[in-house]
């Protein structure tokens, strides 16, 4: 029986990526970085989860000198904290509104008795902005567990974030359905034994979500009783 939904955050529940790169570049342009993360240069990033992460690798890709790499890497987490309350700002102004879908399907499992769960890898700073900004939409909603990857040892595609979440929530994974909109983040979930819906972004819509349980422009294709039918399908053919 279906007993939660469990949905990553930026990308999956609201395209918030772009504005996480223009946060990112504001932020090297306060510390007086002068680097600039362009689209196609941020799309590659991606690939490493955590903002943290992605900065430590950018740093070591540049290639420099031990002593200016270290120096850089000593900066990653004042870095990431001023690109942090940047984005929060951003956010605040702009109402980063959520993917097409979300808030109709956060409202109907809701409506179900379904239990609602959060599993990302970025801040809980973020993560209650992006929720401030839009849950006005559906006030009554809310979410049972909240995990952010601060909270865990390794980030997507290692499952640590659901199974922080599973064991929070009390329930196998067995009566759960994960959304993702990434690579790392259906491996992370398939790894933790998830049916797994995935909704692409513009920005990895070129990966290979082959072991997708589903593969969905967007959640406005999906509802309870069809996230019911494929949970079910799911167990009768493990």
């Amino acid at each position: 029986m279906l007993e939660a939904l469990i949905f990553d955050l930026d990308g999956t529940l609201a395209d918030t990526e772009e504005t996480h790169r223009q946060a990112f570049n504001a932020a090297f342009i306060e510390s007086e970085l002068w680097w600039d993360w362009s689209p196609h240069r941020y799309a590659e990033l991606l690939h490493v989860s955590g903002g943290k992460e992605r900065l430590v690798h950018y740093v070591e890709s540049l290639g420099l000198p031990p002593a200016e790499r270290a120096r850089l890497l000593e900066m990653v987490p004042a870095l990431h904290r001023t690109k942090t309350r940047i984005y929060t700002e951003l956010l605040e102004q702009g109402k980063r509104p959520f993917r097409q879908g979300v808030a109709k399907l956060l409202g109907a499992a809701s409506a179900a008795g379904l239990k609602l769960a959060i599993a990302s890898t970025t801040t809980s700073a973020n993560i209650d902005a992006l929720l401030r900004a839009n849950l006005g939409q559906a006030p009554h909603l809310a979410f049972s567990v909240i995990a952010c990857g601060d909270q865990v040892r390794a980030k997507k595609p290692a499952p640590d974030i659901y199974h922080l979440v599973l064991s929070s929530l009390h329930l196998p994974a067995t009566s759960c359905i994960a959304f993702e909109d990434s690579l790392n983040g259906l491996r992370a979930a398939k790894a933790a034994g998830l049916v797994t819906v995935v909704t692409p972004s513009r920005w990895n819509a070129d990966e290979d979500f082959s072991a997708a349980d589903r593969l969905l422009a967007s959640l406005e294709e999906i509802d309870v009783p069809a996230l019911e039918r494929m949970l079910g399908d799911a167990r009768a053919a493990a």
